[in-house]
């Protein structure tokens, strides 16, 4: 069947991909469900997709982005240009998942300087605003904390951090606690004039710029003062700060003018893989170097596509320095600002781009591993379970059911979801066994799949409402069998797969075959089961144990006469357990809403009787 699908599924587009035209624009591909799972874009629409249903060797995120692929849409535009931006916009609206870097949206912070007002005060951000009139400088990666750097500003410069409101004509009544410790000059209340206070601001851009001597230099004095003062404390703050500006100091490009600013983006592939590494070079220092990992077909075009898509939200330098020839006047006007892209480098910045190119090989083959491996632990093992255990459908979404109760008082279950191998738990559920009566694990099971299944009828709640491939129930052939009356029930048994684990001999139990299945011990398929089939018992165990606490709970707080629901969910949001209620005062009792005075006293002397019973 699935032979069948596959089939229709090729036939759909490689009609489809006959009817591409050959002029720019944006591709949306779509899985089985509808939903969008990638969107790109294209100088020429008819090369691009057609580049993804060929016979070849793809990289791995690729590949399993086609294997998902059940039709694809695309727009026509008017220019490449107009193509980028109806990408990024289409990618913001539908967040697909192999649409990685734009869609975890991760930013490094800056530390910006506000011109604007008129006693500019130093704050970090991660979000930059074009043409605010403020002053930036970063970004700073991996390895350098814009924190640590501040504090080194504040320990030389006496310029504000705080986010007070004021001007000179409303000065504010007091200084803060920084102008006592000699960090700020007070302009909050006139302590300053504003040419002083922009001349010390002076020395703190001309430190960021990249001048680290003045402030070495300070930093050091200060340091010394401080411990002929025996101030020992402060000597040593100091002397951290000063292990800053050094570890700044190491990171200078010899032979780089201070005043340099650009970025460096290698990138290197071992035809399956690939990785791009960004090198930031900020006042002649590398701030920082990032690794990312891509699986694009054109080299050419992963550089492009990185640049437009990380420029996003991070503010570009004049210069960036590239591995490979890009198109240069496009990101320039697509960025809308002018960009100088060097991609031939020679002298200083041909050594960069050396630099970056070692560190993404050296990435590709010391970390790429670790990925691979989470891959084939993931939707590598989705994909070997399928073909394991014949199922109908690849298990994109798993969901597994536990019991738990003790000696069936307090019964709950769980449901805990897998998408794609990983855990969803935004999509986790827990129920309250409601109509079985006594230790019946079968019933619970019956009961909870029903109300599941009703809820995904009615499309009922963002969790239920989304259809699982494959449930997994946690037990034997009794087990499967009283759950699949269930999926008959609603009809959903032609739709919906299900299987069993039985924990003993760790054997899977399918619908219609007779001798169970044996995964072999050790294989992602197998580790998959057991690692959804433990995290159903784990969070079925944690609700139960919440289940019963609170049933003790209430049961001890309802034997005081005059405490209702009401009062009793206010006691314990106020003193978080039974215990701290018991070990509290009537004072302290009183302090909550509802408690009367002899409503406290009647609770204290409830808890003194009990102690003297017990």
């Amino acid at each position: 069947m699935q032979n069948e699908y596959n089939k229709t599924m090729n036939d759909r587009i490689k009609e489809k991909l006959k009817t591409l035209p050959t002029k720019s624009g944006v591709y949306i591909m779509r899985n089985k469900d509808g939903d969008v799972i990638y969107v790109g874009k294209a100088k020429n629409l008819k090369n691009r997709v057609s580049q993804y249903f060929r016979h070849s060797d793809k990289p791995a995120k690729v590949q399993a982005m086609v294997d998902n692929v059940d039709i694809f849409d695309y727009y026509i535009t008017m220019s490449e240009l107009d193509a980028l931006a109806l990408e990024n916009n289409l990618i913001k609206k539908y967040q697909p998942f192999y649409n990685i870097l734009l869609k975890d949206g991760k930013t490094f912070p800056y530390i910006k300087i506000n011109m604007k007002e008129e006693f500019p005060r130093l704050e970090i951000v991660r979000r930059i605003k074009k043409n605010d009139g403020a002053k930036y400088f970063g970004p700073y990666l991996a390895g350098l904390d814009p924190r640590a750097i501040l504090k080194t500003i504040s320990f030389a410069f006496k310029i504000r951090t705080c986010s007070k409101k004021f001007s000179k004509e409303h000065p504010l009544k007091r200084e803060c606690l920084n102008y006592s410790l000699g960090l700020c000059l007070a302009p909050c209340t006139n302590k300053v004039s504003k040419e002083e206070y922009m001349e010390e601001l002076k020395r703190v851009i001309n430190f960021l710029n990249g001048n680290d001597e003045e402030i070495e230099n300070i930093l050091l004095e200060k340091m010394i003062t401080a411990s002929n003062q025996e101030n020992f404390e402060r000597a040593i703050e100091l002397r951290e700060a000063l292990k800053m500006v050094t570890k700044l100091k190491q990171r200078v490009v010899a032979n780089m003018p201070k005043d340099v600013n650009k970025d460096v983006i290698a990138y290197v592939t071992d035809g399956l893989s690939g990785v791009i590494t960004m090198m930031v070079v900020r006042g002649g220092k590398i701030l920082g170097i990032q690794n990312y990992t891509q699986s694009d077909v054109s080299e050419e075009e992963t550089i492009f596509n990185f640049i437009i898509q990380y420029y996003q939200n991070m503010l570009p330098p004049n210069e960036i320095i590239v591995s490979h020839e890009v198109d240069s006047d496009l990101i320039s006007a697509y960025l809308n600002k002018n960009i100088k892209i060097v991609s031939n480098p020679h002298g200083i910045n041909l050594n960069l781009l050396k630099m970056a190119n070692e560190n993404a090989t050296e990435y590709l083959e010391k970390h790429l591993e670790k990925e691979k491996l989470q891959y084939n632990n993931t939707l590598g093992a989705v994909k070997s379970l399928q073909e394991k255990l014949n199922l109908k459908a690849l298990p994109k979404r798993m969901e597994c059911y536990d019991i738990s109760h003790i000696s069936g008082t307090n019964k709950v279950a769980s449901m805990v979801v897998f998408k794609d191998g990983k855990p969803a738990k935004k999509d986790y559920r827990k129920f309250k066994i409601k109509t079985v009566k006594g230790n019946d694990d079968f019933a619970s099971l019956q009961e909870t799949l029903e109300r599941r299944l009703k809820r995904l009828q009615n499309k009922d709640g963002e969790s239920f409402k989304e259809k699982p491939d494959l449930i997994v129930i946690d037990g034997g052939k009794g087990q499967l069998s009283s759950t699949y009356e269930i999926l008959k029930k609603f009809n959903f048994e032609n739709e919906i797969e299900i299987i069993s684990l039985a924990k003993k001999l760790e054997e899977v139990f399918t619908v219609g075959s007779q001798a169970p299945k044996i995964l072999r011990y050790g294989s992602a398929e197998l580790k998959l089961l057991q690692r959804i089939r433990d995290e159903a018992h784990r969070f079925a165990i944690t609700f139960h144990r919440q289940t019963r606490t609170k049933a003790q709970t209430e049961s001890e707080l309802t034997n005081i006469e005059g405490l209702g629901p009401k009062k009793i969910d206010a006691l314990l949001k106020a003193f978080g357990t039974t215990e701290n209620i018991k070990n509290a005062t009537a004072e302290e009792l009183m302090l909550v809403k509802g408690i009367h005075q002899s409503l406290a006293s009647a609770i204290v002397e409830h808890f003194k009787n009990k102690t003297e019973n017990d």
